[in-house]
């Protein structure tokens, strides 16, 4: 069971990066630069680069190369807010809009690919069930003191 369970989220990880493998040649782009659109788009109320590390479990070098790389070629503006001059917000620009929309369209196909099948009820208790096995595995690597979220 275990096993069978862990090489359905290979098989899974894998048929997403194949997804999106397309988007990221046809505008040459690196998987985590495709990534980092993607996730400010899919999460605007998540903008920083500390953000992006925590909730997607990047590393920081890498994040920070491709957020460079992405300002050079004018998909993201760093922009500070008023009210706090430390924190640097990552801000989408107008030439990121059709990478995004390319992105957003294989994100969809690919859940509709995995969740072919299943009924409405069926993918809620997926997206459920997802959540509580995140959210254990979570506790138990707090717990261990082998990560922070």
């Amino acid at each position: 069971m275990i096993i069978d369970f862990l090489d359905t989220i290979t098989t899974i990880k894998k048929l997403y990066t194949v997804s999106l493998e397309p988007v990221c040649k046809q505008y040459d782009l690196t998987r985590m630069e495709l990534d980092i659109l993607l996730f400010l788009a899919n999460n605007p109320q998540y903008d920083s680069a500390k953000d992006i590390i925590e909730r997607r479990k990047l590393t920081k070098s890498h994040v920070s190369t491709s957020i460079k790389s992405l300002t050079k070629n004018n998909y993201l503006k760093p922009v500070y807010l008023p009210n706090n001059k430390k924190t640097v917000h990552l801000k989408l620009l107008n030439s990121a809009d059709e990478i995004i929309k390319a992105g957003q369209q294989a994100q969809k196909i690919f859940f509709e690919t995995i969740l072919k099948d299943f009924s409405k009820d069926e993918k809620q208790t997926i997206i459920n069930a997802f959540s509580k096995i995140q959210r254990n595995a979570q506790q138990k690597l707090k717990e261990d003191y082998l990560y922070e979220s």
